[in-house]
């Protein structure tokens, strides 16, 4: 029996640096840039499981970006 390889973006991030890295990476993937993209600083502290990603603030352009690749890759849920 074959053991199937996982790629790195098929399984949980092991840390909330390596989900905020490819959270930023999909994100440029789909020309969407999130400047206040982060590890919360309070949360982070704490590591994991409590570490949150803070997703920060962006302006209506990016929001509706971020809103219609969405509902792309989604359908229209």
């Amino acid at each position: 029996m074959e053991a199937k390889e996982t790629a790195a973006d098929e399984r949980p991030a092991r840390t909330v640096e390596e989900a905020v890295e490819r959270l930023r990476e999909a994100l440029r993937g789909v020309g969407i840039i999130l400047p206040s993209l982060r590890i919360d600083p309070v949360s982070g502290a704490h590591g994991h499981p409590y570490a949150l990603v803070d997703l920060g603030r962006c302006n209506i352009g990016v929001a509706s970006k971020l809103a219609a690749a969405l509902r792309a890759k989604g359908g229209d849920a």
